[in-house]
């Protein structure tokens, strides 16, 4: 029973990650496919976080105004993003 309800679980968040914005695959890893994980330990939960927010720190990560400990993690994840891909991003994550 307990291998049932564990394979159930993984195929329920294959089918979840397969509907995720493509924007956010590289994410799921720290982050959760949902936003739910403190990344590394250390980060906010960003589907916690309001839209304003989320693309306020975006930015920031993309010209060096914001972040802590994981600032030197996330910048280089930030850097490419458009405004649009950061707007989608939060659009997906940010309910």
């Amino acid at each position: 029973m307990k291998k049932l309800v564990m394979a159930a679980t993984l195929i329920a968040s294959v089918f979840s990650f397969a509907n995720a914005n493509p924007l956010y695959t590289k994410c799921v890893t720290c982050h959760g496919v949902n936003g739910e994980k403190v990344a590394l330990g250390k980060s906010k939960i960003i589907k916690d976080l309001s839209k304003a927010e989320f693309i306020a720190a975006m930015k920031g990560y993309q010209d060096g105004s914001f972040g802590g400990p994981l600032k030197g993690v996330m910048a280089p994840q930030a850097k490419g993003l458009s405004e649009a891909d950061i707007q989608a991003i939060a659009d997906y994550i940010i309910k």
